[in-house]
């Protein structure tokens, strides 16, 4: 049963082991513990789906799918039958009142992204919270991962990873999205679109340094790339073929602690040359485009620079 039910929710009357939810003419088959069951597909190989996925996707008493195509391709090839919905970005709020109206009488709903583990950069996350918030269990169902998978071949360190997601389309807001993972000292996860690839990857060799870097591309498809080097290397690459198809994974090296404690000495440095003839925001600005440090940072180092002149002066 689910872990709260509210009171101004009416409980449907049971008839044998099946409960009939009117709104959505399915019959609850109380096959599993309710609750919204998370369940990863697989990234390209079929075989990787695992027989408690099929199971859940079988038992469950209705099924959410990011792209029902998809969804029902992988159930005919289980001979899984079952009642798919629709919810991708534009239908999550339709997709959880579905969900919540099983839930509400006690059943299970199963929730499947394109490919790979839900509530990775899909809706799967809304949903989840969504259920979460009304009081009910989400349970995972655990598989494939486009993230992990790439992590695991890029040959990078594992022991402390950091997965950003998609980088924004547009020039500018890109930039501002990579200075923010610049400082962590732990390896990056971004996912990335084949006619941004090349440029991506030249923004992060100029944000990041020339740190090494994979990037992974149809991973456990039969054309699958895995491709090693430094970010200007992978750029130059990717900037001289056509924009590679397919789902694509870039892995990058952390921030080191020698590059942490050298980039600090050399902005010391910029900002005490700049600070002798220009202002504190003026000297933070043109340091900022200098180094290629997010300027909130070097604004911040600025000032604590001016306080300590203006404290050894008097």
């Amino acid at each position: 049963m689910a872990n709260a039910t509210p009171n101004n929710r009416p409980k449907s009357k049971r008839e044998g082991s099946l409960v009939q939810s009117h709104q959505l003419e399915t019959p609850i088959k109380m096959l599993l513990e309710s609750g919204l069951y998370l369940v990863a597909t697989p990234i390209g190989n079929l075989g990787d789906f695992t027989p408690r996925g099929a199971k859940t996707l079988s038992d469950c008493d209705l099924i959410l799918a990011e792209d029902t195509r998809v969804t029902k391709r992988l159930m005919g090839l289980h001979g899984i039958k079952g009642k798919v919905v629709r919810c991708d970005e534009s239908a999550t709020e339709t997709g959880l009142k579905h969900a919540l109206k099983i839930l509400d009488q006690g059943g299970s709903v199963a929730f499947c992204s394109d490919a790979g583990t839900p509530g990775v950069s899909d809706p799967g996350e809304r949903l989840a919270r969504g259920v979460i918030e009304a009081g009910y269990k989400v349970l995972a169902v655990p598989g494939a991962s486009a993230a992990l998978a790439a992590l695991i071949v890029s040959g990078l360190p594992s022991a402390r990873f950091f997965f950003a997601g998609f980088a924004p389309a547009k020039a500018g807001a890109r930039a501002d999205f990579f200075h923010e993972f610049a400082a962590i000292p732990a390896t990056l996860i971004f996912y990335e679109t084949g006619p941004r690839l090349a440029e991506s990857l030249a923004n992060m060799a100029k944000i990041f340094g020339n740190r090494p870097a994979c990037v992974a591309r149809e991973l456990t498809k039969l054309y699958e790339e895995t491709r090693r080097g430094t970010l200007s290397d992978l750029a130059a690459h990717y900037g001289q073929t056509d924009a590679p198809r397919g789902e694509i994974v870039v892995v990058v090296g952390g921030k080191s602690q020698e590059s942490q404690e050298a980039e600090a000495i050399d902005l010391d440095a910029a900002l005490e040359e700049a600070l002798a003839r220009l202002s504190v925001k003026d000297a933070a600005a043109a340091v900022a485009l200098q180094t290629g440090i997010a300027r909130r940072d070097v604004y911040s180092r600025a000032l604590a620079l001016a306080a300590a002149r203006k404290q050894a002066v008097s």
